[in-house]
């Protein structure tokens, strides 16, 4: 049993969550300054959500599952020693998943918690939102198989490139300890995270059956209530954003900041990708506009995959998850990924 007793008494500390702010607040100051607009944006948001919601039913209970039988110290001694194998298959399983860069947080999320090596998350993560198969035929149907292959190949190797970079950094300060005090972490000790209480009294030991023991019924409970709460906030608060998106960034204002030819369009549009970018789908048309209005391809393929993998609403996410200095990471990868991209695309397109 912990002990309770200190020396002095404790003081109680409100720590306000800033994501429900965010959320509360968002609404608010759009009802003053356009009320009109405030009802479509929780539509949006609300309707975004329960479109993700079988994927993040999916991954919490499977978190939970797993935590609650103990299976979860196996499923993170199945990753030890097979780190570049994981890489691999998360880079190419990435980059041919049907998720959006919202859809995939609950998956990356029960990857971290179960201990899989951050290497092998960052492929994951980086090549996961860039392509599926609808999206694959969208592009292919709008800008030309050529540009819907040569992305899925990016896809894959920016994966691949982010999850042997962080492997190679992995000692290093960077990447230390990279998860914030999120729920359900696999690395949780007795002192730690509040879905851990229970964790001591497995030793090891895995029961699948863990619903005839009253405290793995517990720990199922408080995981799983734990990670539905911490991911229904931030993709909420993601798709709230992803609607004022949609609603006050002109896609025209886009097309005059990125037109032009050479080098410059092609950096400067994997820089303003994240802020720029809609959503996936709602890129492809946009983009196909650029180009007819002169933007190169190397600039296209630039933004696509910059955008993809960084814009506003992912990024939230991200951001959710692990500590800022591995979030700056994963968008300094997302950048030079995107930039390498659009110039060998413009350089044989």
């Amino acid at each position: 049993m912990a002990e309770t007793t200190h020396s002095h008494p404790p003081s109680r500390s409100w720590k306000i969550d800033k994501a429900w702010v965010a959320i509360l607040l968002i609404p608010i100051i759009l009802a003053v300054f356009a009320p009109g607009e405030v009802w479509p944006m929780i539509t949006f948001a609300l309707t975004a959500l329960m479109h993700t919601a079988p994927f993040i039913l999916f991954a919490i209970l499977a978190v939970a599952y797993l935590k609650a039988t103990g299976a979860e110290s196996l499923l993170a001694r199945a990753f030890e020693g097979r780190e570049v194998r994981m890489i691999v298959m998360a880079a190419f399983a990435g980059g041919l998943s049907p998720f959006c860069s919202c859809e995939v947080i609950p998956f990356i999320a029960a990857m971290l918690a179960v201990g899989a090596p951050l290497g092998a998350v960052m492929a994951f993560w980086l090549s996961s939102p860039l392509m599926d198969p609808a999206m694959f035929a969208i592009t292919a149907g709008t800008l030309g198989t050529g540009f819907a292959v040569a992305k899925t190949i990016a896809a894959v190797s920016i994966g691949l490139f982010g999850g042997f970079t962080v492997r190679a950094m992995a000692k290093t300060a960077v990447f230390a300890d990279p998860l914030k005090n999120a729920p359900a972490a696999a690395c949780c000790s007795s002192s730690g995270c509040g879905t851990g209480s229970g964790a001591d009294i497995y030793s090891g030991e895995v029961n699948w059956q863990f619903w005839s023991d009253s405290a793995r019924r517990s720990t199922f409970r408080a995981t799983a209530l734990e990670n539905l709460l911490f991911l229904g906030k931030w993709l909420l608060l993601a798709y709230m954003i992803e609607a004022l998106m949609l609603r006050y960034v002109p896609a025209d204002l886009v097309a005059q900041v990125l037109g032009g030819s050479g080098i410059g369009p092609i950096l400067l549009a994997a820089i303003v990708g994240a802020p720029a970018y809609l959503n996936g789908y709602a890129a492809v048309p946009m983009v196909a506009a650029l180009l007819e209005q002169g933007m190169s391809n190397g600039a296209a393929m630039s933004f696509v995959i910059a955008g993809g993998v960084s814009c506003i609403p992912a990024a939230i996410a991200v951001w959710a998850l692990v500590k800022p200095r591995v979030f700056a990471a994963y968008l300094v990868l997302a950048v030079i990924g995107a930039i390498a991209a659009g110039l060998t695309w413009g350089a044989i397109a």
